[in-house]
């Protein structure tokens, strides 16, 4: 089966990361088929929304470590994962549904969706300190846009999560529904968007993007000097300790937030 499933609503197109047994982390097939989809997709005038998800029970864990340790550490270097990421500039409204954790390069997709959806079961981390790899997707840029960059400090220096509740405090998320309602919810918005006039839609697109750039580029390119970049050096073992100790005190952490 496809590591990238789409389904097409009319004119909103769904696609779902497709890894769930390994939580949708991102590997070399994942992300070089991620970025065709999109820009195949983005290229389509029969679509006017693409909605992003993942197939439970997470959004995306991120790089695959795993897949990083037994390859010698040459994912970052697979194509899609360098530039901005797998997710370029769009002409067309992305939506992201976040069905379950968004994590570290997966939370980096989300932050590349124009806005977000979230189910109850969402949550959200920044743990590139505590894996040993520098960001590369625009989380230094993007993060701080969202929520300020005091709470983007400790996303990224603690590697906490952060609950969907909290996210809607935040403003990182603009709403939170049950898991069930997700993909309804994010569709509806998406029909909504959709049935407006395409040509103004665009047009207001072009206006919040062209006025995000004015500030970010310059953020981009001092986050593109160490994008990838493992400061403690590669060491397959020590990656593959990190990547399990992640899901676990993320376990943990949800563990006390649902006590």
């Amino acid at each position: 089966m496809s590591v990238v499933l789409v389904e097409r609503h009319d004119a909103v197109a769904l696609v779902t990361l497709h890894r769930p047994d390994r939580r949708n982390a991102l590997n070399a097939e994942l992300l070089v088929e991620l970025g065709g989809t999109i820009t195949a997709l983005d290229a389509d005038e029969a679509i006017r929304v693409i909605v992003l998800t993942g197939a439970d029970p997470a959004f995306c864990a991120g790089l695959d470590l795993r897949a990083l340790a037994e390859g010698g550490g040459g994912l970052v270097d697979a194509p899609g994962a360098g530039g901005r990421g797998p997710i370029g500039a769009l002409t067309t409204p992305l939506i992201g549904a976040i069905n379950g954790a968004a994590v570290t390069g997966g939370f980096e997709l989300a932050l590349a969706c124009h806005f977000l959806i979230a189910s109850e079961r969402a949550r959200f981390a920044d743990t590139h300190a505590r894996v040993g790899i520098m960001p590369g997707w625009g989380l230094t840029v993007r993060l701080p846009d969202r929520i300020g960059v005091t709470r983007a400090r400790e996303m990224s220096f603690t590697g906490n999560f952060v609950d969907a509740d909290t996210a809607l405090q935040w403003g990182l998320v603009n709403h939170v529904v049950p898991h069930d309602q997700l993909l309804p919810t994010a569709l509806d918005l998406a029909t909504d968007i959709a049935g407006n006039d395409p040509g103004a839609v665009d047009l207001l697109r072009r206006i919040y993007d062209e006025g995000e750039a004015l500030d970010a580029d310059p953020r981009w390119a001092v986050e593109g000097r160490t994008a990838g970049r493992m400061p403690g050096g590669f060491d397959a073992d020590a990656m593959e300790q990190r990547r399990q100790a992640v899901i676990e005190r993320g376990r943990q952490q949800t563990d006390r937030s649902n006590s």
